[in-house]
């Protein structure tokens, strides 16, 4: 591991050197390559500076409990038992750093929320967990962007699309894909029976352009009068447009917006997003279609997490977390659940390289 961070360092160095070079200026996309390497590498060879000086100060410490002056040899004693377990920190800290990078960790996501089973009651807390992802976005400063929705008439959502637009957003919700299992008493329940419903989550990494080449010959476009609420010119003029892309067989469908234009746009968003899905599931040879690994039938034996609003209790099944704080997860506090599958997923990595306790 050290020759490794040896390594990293001496290129770090290396980028420093370039990008004090004045000539660099002369190579605009140069430099932005190299701006960003050396902001890539900074965390790390931070914390490896960090990690030498803490054994450094430990060699030192270590000399000085063979004093003869009783009162020296004790601080340095008393100073061991703060800087050995930091070292053991920090240690831990470069060997998450020295992980291989998901490229698709500082992307923009696509969250797709479907209702599963279970019905009105399944379509209503599709509605409810968009809300959650939403105040969590808020509070994340990031900018959530509904696409497109399917409501129901009871106020639920058979499906909503939505862009979740800011800094580490991948790399904080890619865990939250899978089967979510509600357990409560429906309010059109005369009996006070509590009901499973479920809704499955997709969180794809929203593609740019240059990720995805889409021949135009490949597509078929349709325009149809918008169905559903929205409002008379919603309704009477031809602005939902289907994208239909021939060798996938994928289609989307956008209605939401007055201008047709911008239903098109909305439209090649989500279809972009969904063909670089299958694309890396392709090159991966890991599964030929994420969503449906990620969300399976939506089914109520499979689930990630389950939400039991009687006992207010949420269980992470992969992790084993169970809070009962069940109306603050609901207003998007869920920072404890990401950071808990964030360490579990390191952590599995780490002994996939056998390195992890």
């Amino acid at each position: 591991m050290f020759d490794k961070l040896d390594e990293v360092e001496r290129r770090y160095l290396e980028i420093e050197s370039r990008l004090s070079d004045p000539e660099i200026g002369n190579q605009p996309a140069e430099f932005r390559r190299l701006s960003q390497e050396h902001a890539n590498l900074q965390d790390l060879v931070a914390e490896y500076r960090h990690y030498r000086k803490l054994s450094a100060d430990i060699a030192s410490n270590r000399e000085l409990t063979g004093e003869k002056d009783p009162e020296i040899a004790e601080m340095a004693h008393d100073e061991l038992k703060r800087l050995e377990p930091a070292l053991e920190e920090s240690k831990h800290k470069l060997q998450i750093l020295l992980l291989p990078k998901d490229p698709n960790d500082e992307k923009n996501i696509l969250l797709e929320i479907r209702a599963g089973a279970g019905g009105d009651e399944a379509a209503l807390f599709a509605g409810e967990l968009y809300r959650l992802y939403q105040r969590f976005g808020e509070r994340q400063g990031w900018k959530v962007e509904l696409l497109s929705a399917s409501p129901t008439g009871i106020g639920g959502f058979k499906e909503i699309i939505a862009t979740v637009q800011g800094a580490g957003a991948y790399s904080r919700l890619k865990w939250e894909g899978g089967v979510h299992r509600v357990q409560r008493v429906p309010a059109t329940e005369a009996q006070g029976r509590v009901h499973t419903s479920t809704v499955t989550v997709a969180i794809l990494p929203e593609a740019e352009e240059v990720d995805v080449d889409i021949n135009p010959a490949d597509l078929r476009i349709d325009v149809f009068r918008s169905g559903g609420a929205g409002g008379q010119g919603v309704n009477t003029t031809d602005s939902a447009v289907r994208i239909t892309h021939n060798p996938s067989g994928l289609v989307v469908v956008c209605q939401d917006e007055r201008s047709q234009l911008k239903n098109k746009n909305k439209a090649m968003k989500i279809l972009r997003s969904r063909l670089l899905t299958l694309e890396q599931d392709r090159a991966a040879q890991a599964h030929s279609d994420a969503r449906r690994t990620m969300v399976g039938t939506g089914d109520r034996s499979e689930r990630i997490r389950t939400y039991n609003f009687p006992q207010g209790r949420l269980t992470d099944h992969r992790i084993g977390l169970t809070l009962y704080q069940l109306q603050d997860v609901m207003e998007g506090k869920i920072d404890e659940i990401i950071n808990g599958l964030q360490a579990h997923y390191q952590m599995e990595a780490l002994k996939a390289q056998g390195i992890g306790a």
